[in-house]
């Protein structure tokens, strides 16, 4: 059976009590937790727990409320610059004679600014694999080093992008 209306609120005062000390740094097993009416440390401990999963699953309820809206609004614009993107507008000459036929670009621009912005909404790109590789592509050396090997790595991996004098942000122009 669902708790009371007050039993709800005796629980989120007492919760909000215990997020307070414990961002205080008070330990669970300090009087001033357990004078909140926790029998244990443990039971503290499960209650803050509790407490933190209820807050996220409304985040997430917020979360997707939001990316829904957005969605909808994507939707709106999509529809509104769809026509202007796909249908050939007729190209005439001066004297009115139709000569060709041109998609307005700006709007196939637009189209496609906006279906990137719903990808990355709904986390539909594949995300970017990145690997990082020693010398020669090979394995990093890793083990205590020293600072000059330390050095001597950064200029590896700094030498495996080609700057000219004016890129490089280091302040050596001497290179």
């Amino acid at each position: 059976m669902p708790w009371s209306k007050l039993k709800q609120d005796e629980v989120a005062v007492r919760r909000t009590a215990l997020l307070k000390l414990r961002r205080e740094g008070i330990r669970y097993d300090d009087e001033r937790i357990l004078n909140l009416g926790y029998n244990s440390p443990a039971t503290a401990r499960s209650d803050l727990k509790r407490a933190l999963e209820a807050h996220r699953d409304e985040e997430r309820a917020e979360v997707s409320v939001y990316r829904q809206q957005e969605n909808e609004r994507l939707d709106a614009l999509l529809e509104a610059a769809w026509p202007a993107a796909t249908t050939p507008k007729p190209i005439r000459n001066k004297e009115g004679d139709i000569v060709g036929e041109e998609i307005d670009m700006r709007a196939v621009d637009t189209v496609l600014r906006l279906m990137d912005r719903r990808a990355k909404l709904n986390g539909l790109d594949m995300p970017v694999k990145t690997e990082v590789s020693g010398p020669d592509g090979g394995a990093v050396p890793l083990g205590a080093g020293t600072l000059t090997e330390l050095s001597q790595l950064i200029d590896i991996a700094g030498s495996a992008v080609s700057t000219t004098p004016a890129e490089d942000t280091r302040g050596d122009s001497d290179q």
